[in-house]
């Protein structure tokens, strides 16, 4: 049974003979705010023909939390997405009901390129052939565009990068994005190291929808436009923003505002606040554990050398358990924890990886407590 259906699966394939009326288009549809992952946009291949009644759409976006041990392979950086087919218009309601742009670049594909091109996407939405490893920057639903093409048509099929007149980082790309999701732009920043500090190539601009959109525009194919047509299918009605109050910076401001306070008021009774001292620390321990094994235990290849490490140290849950009892290698920790922190603001806006600005007020909360335990072990002033 299965060398018959291997035998007859190419003659399937090839049944569905595409006419003359039909056309092969990339759709680019624009960022929403609603969740982080639609912050970017998204890309697909869409296959229309009336004579066939196919209008489907090639989504390389999808995937299924029904897979075998998911968010344990989200959580490793083992995750797989799939190419699925979908109704177009089913795919175009979804946007147009989330008010993000829908555009559509017809290619300029002769018949047996059009047919070659929906063989392939035919070939790889088979069950065995949909899933592929997912990368944020190099293999995600808008590399696949070009890697696709790039796959059938080779050097006949050329890009022309003089519309990139930027030489941005990974990070400074996403961050183009993230003007409306102040924590989830936190979040990033937090949990992905150097790696994402480096420059990309205009090639690597694709990652993002709207630069393929952008690359497509500008290159060829044997010499001529590889766009025949551009369609604006559906251009968003203006909404006014929504104003965020609880921002990172709002929200690490009032905590920096409550150390200084609690601080002085230590300063004044010549004690320390305990109660206090562990949830900050604690937390920051914590924090940093998880990032250092984003770095060392999972295939998440952008967390590492993280440089939120130099602040958020895994060894504070250990000072934080112990801050009580008065042990002379805690005033050393501290003493040590206030020269890192005291060097890495010095050093903050000159660093190889670009740090969170919000995260500023919670690195000065943090040395402020290592200056108020340093004193109080120095003086021997009651620790409770």
């Amino acid at each position: 049974m299965r060398i018959l259906i291997f035998v007859l699966l190419p003659a399937f394939l090839r049944a569905q003979q595409l006419s003359p009326q039909s056309f092969v288009s990339v759709i680019t549809c624009g960022p929403g705010q609603t969740e982080l992952y639609s912050a970017f946009g998204h890309s697909a291949f869409r296959v229309y023909d009336p004579v066939l009644g196919l209008d489907e759409v090639y989504n390389y976006g999808v995937f299924d939390f029904s897979q075998p041990n998911f968010y344990l392979n989200f959580a490793r950086g083992n995750n797989y997405y799939k190419l699925a087919v979908q109704h177009y218009p089913n795919f175009e309601y979804f946007y147009r009901y989330y008010n993000r742009f829908i555009h559509e670049q017809v290619l300029n594909l002769n018949e047996h390129q059009k047919q070659r091109l929906f063989e392939f996407l035919k070939w790889n939405a088979l069950p065995e052939n949909c899933s592929y490893r997912y990368d944020y920057f190099y293999d995600n639903c808008a590399t696949k565009i070009p890697a696709v093409l790039k796959r059938l048509f080779g050097d006949s099929l050329r890009f022309n990068y003089q519309h990139v007149n930027t030489r941005y980082s990974f990070r400074q790309l996403t961050d183009l994005y993230l003007s409306g999701q102040p924590w989830g732009d936190l979040g990033i920043d937090l949990c992905l190291g150097l790696p994402m500090d480096k420059k990309a190539t205009p090639h690597e601009y694709m990652f993002l929808p709207d630069f393929v959109e952008a690359g497509l525009d500008n290159a060829t194919l044997n010499g001529r436009p590889v766009v025949k047509q551009k369609n604006m299918v559906y251009q968003p009605t203006r909404v006014k923003p929504v104003r965020k109050w609880l921002t990172p910076v709002a929200v690490f401001s009032a905590l920096l505002a409550v150390t200084v306070l609690i601080t002085f008021r230590n300063f004044q009774l010549r004690k320390t606040s305990v109660w206090f001292d562990r949830i900050l620390f604690g937390t920051a321990g914590l924090l940093g554990t998880v990032l250092l094994l984003l770095w060392v235990a999972t295939d998440h290849w952008a967390a590492a050398w993280n440089f939120n490490l130099l602040w958020a140290l895994p060894t504070h849950v250990i000072a934080a358990v112990q801050i009580k009892k008065t042990k002379k290698w805690l005033a050393v920790y501290f003493k040590a924890t206030a020269i890192i922190l005291l060097l890495l603001l010095l050093c903050w806006f000159w660093l190889p990886q670009q740090m969170h600005t919000a995260l500023l007020p919670l690195v000065i909360a943090l040395l402020l407590r290592a200056w108020i335990n340093i004193r109080a072990r120095n003086r021997a002033t009651p620790v409770n």
